[in-house]
């Protein structure tokens, strides 16, 4: 990802996140494509939509709204239905999949493969993925908390 395009996204993000964190997030994501070649994007966001961090073209605002809604819906579903914590969501189209992972309580990780791509390495890399964004994510959290002791 170009430079230029990677700053215009960190600057887009929640201002309570600390650069130092949001740069760890789009190393994550970037790592994720280095592991799964056929990943062509990812966007990092918070449960509201706002956008942390995105290594992908096109509309990345987009992407996180519609992300966070669609994480809501499936985690109401899951619920519905009696089958327990959502683990993803799983969209397949005629040019390739999303995935969408809960990285936390705070964090949504959308991740896009190209068509053909091994689903179960994608299940597990996106699974992998999240996991460090909610390592990252708890982080902040500590970091933002108001200090109890006097």
């Amino acid at each position: 990802m170009p430079l230029t395009l990677r700053l215009r996204t960190l600057k887009l993000i929640g201002r309570r996140m600390p650069v130092e964190l949001r740069d760890e997030v789009y190393r994550e994501m970037v790592l994720l494509r280095r592991r799964m070649p056929d990943v062509d994007g990812s966007v990092a966001c918070s449960v509201d939509g706002l956008v942390i961090a995105g290594d992908m073209a096109g509309s990345v605002e987009q992407t996180g709204a519609l992300s966070s809604a669609l994480l809501a819906l499936s985690r109401r579903m899951t619920g519905l239905i009696g089958k327990g914590a959502l683990e993803e969501t799983l969209i397949s189209g005629t040019n390739g999949y999303a995935a969408f992972y809960a990285a936390g309580p705070k964090i949504v990780l959308a991740v896009t493969a190209r068509p053909g791509t091994n689903l179960g390495l994608l299940r597990l890399e996106g699974r992998r993925t999240a996991a460090n964004l909610a390592a990252i994510g708890e982080r902040m959290s500590a970091t933002t908390r108001p200090s109890t002791t006097q």
